[in-house]
């Protein structure tokens, strides 16, 4: 069959329009579909990134940095003591328990006292004895006649000499021979004049003697009372009542807790920045809770040839903290103190490639700033200066602290308060 040409056109013209609708019509609406969705994704991302991000700030200061030296310590006291026993004999009552406070002068044992009451009476009698006879001989002994003028400016002089020699030596002007030398020629004076015939009679008769023994005798009584040299806690009883003790016998251990310092070591080469005086924080693992302030007292002059450590010895002050000789501390010195240094938080500082830097926040923009530390501790770093406009810090900008690790160059961020 054959089709006339013009109608093999038309039929052309009608397929071709059909085209054209389907592409205009299905087609167009598509793309239009999609460019609207892609529009609108974008659209999203963008309100996305431009979402403040949530940051916490601190503000750029002027101030000391302090550098602080760690080192291991020990509570000590300077008020210990072993009480041991002047006397030898038997312990007639024990006064302490273990544990218990005792206050300065107050009785802790008593020694049976009966023998040494009966030596006090025996040496007392015989003193008594040997005066009765020397002033029995003086009351029938002839008296001396007086020296005459010469003599008695002899020892006028001689006495002047003493005296003034005795003050040199007390000043440290003169030797201890000098001294003596001094002594012995204005005693020779003395027993030439007759100004000593009683204290002369008395010793060869053992009067001298007697009285010491009357003396020796008491103090052994005395010695029986033992009593607190200091206020203290009575611990590490060695003795019972009834215990028959020596002489010298440890009977217990008194200690004050009250005075309480810490000994730390120092090395050699950290002994020049150490300074009497410096602040010092104290963490016993018996308080981890607690930081116990305290300060340089002393620094040791000697350095121990062992360990080439020195010994630095530290006050603590009054902290309400119960602490107890032995026990352990970590200390932190303050060792050197720079003043007026521009200081930024460690915990501001990021490192990208090898870099350090801080984010600051302009306008409530994240702005990136290159740093160079100097100095630096545990908590600021010491921010040099720079003469870059977009490197460096200065006093009173606001830097990021927490938040940042993953910010990008002038992302929008809102402050958190703390």
């Amino acid at each position: 069959m054959i089709f006339p040409k013009k109608v093999l056109i038309l039929f052309f013209v009608v397929v071709l329009a059909g085209f054209l609708i389907y592409f205009l019509v299905v087609k167009q609406g598509l793309f239009s579909s999609e460019e609207e969705t892609t529009e609108s994704v974008s659209e999203k991302v963008v309100q996305a990134t431009e979402t403040p991000l949530p940051v916490k700030v601190k503000t750029i200061k002027l101030g000391e940095l302090v550098l602080r030296l760690r080192s291991p310590g020990e509570a000590v006291t300077d008020r210990i003591t072993i009480i041991k026993t002047g006397v030898s004999g038997k312990i007639g009552a024990l006064h302490v328990k273990e544990g218990r406070s005792v206050q300065k002068g107050e009785l802790l044992v008593e020694l049976d006292n009966r023998e040494f009451q009966l030596e006090v009476e025996r040496a007392e009698a015989s003193r008594l004895k040997i005066l009765s006879e020397l002033i029995l001989d003086n009351q029938f002994a002839e008296k001396n006649t007086p020296e005459n003028a010469s003599f008695n400016k002899k020892i006028e002089d001689e006495k002047k000499i003493y005296e003034r020699v005795s003050q040199q030596y007390q000043q440290g002007l003169v030797t201890e021979e000098e001294f003596e030398s001094a002594s012995k020629k204005f005693e020779k004076v003395m027993i030439e004049s007759g100004n000593k015939k009683d204290d002369i009679i008395a010793a060869t008769k053992g009067l001298t003697q007697q009285e010491i023994n009357v003396k020796k005798a008491r103090l052994n009584l005395e010695k029986t009372r033992i009593t607190a040299p200091f206020s203290g806690i009575i611990t590490d009883i060695k003795v019972s009542e009834q215990q028959q003790v020596p002489a010298a016998a440890e009977l217990f251990t008194l200690v004050n807790t009250e005075r309480i310092t810490v000994h730390a070591q120092v090395l050699e080469s950290e002994i020049g920045i150490m300074r009497a005086g410096r602040e010092v924080d104290l963490f016993f693992s018996a308080f981890p809770d607690e930081v116990i302030k305290g300060k340089v007292k002393v620094v040791s002059p000697i350095v121990n040839s062992e360990d080439k450590t020195c010994k630095v010895i530290i006050s603590i002050e009054n902290s309400g903290v119960v602490l107890k000789p032995g026990m352990h501390a970590e200390v932190e010195i303050e060792a050197e103190i720079f003043k007026d240094r521009l200081l930024v938080p460690q915990e501001a500082i990021v490192v990208r490639s090898g870099k350090k830097m801080v984010f600051v926040v302009e306008g409530g923009r994240a702005k990136r700033r290159f740093i160079e530390t100097g100095r630096e501790n545990e908590y600021y770093a010491e921010v040099l200066e720079s003469s870059d406009f977009d490197s460096g810090l200065r006093e009173g900008e606001i830097v990021i602290v927490e938040g940042h690790f993953t910010l990008a160059q002038n992302a929008r961020v809102r402050i958190l308060e703390d």
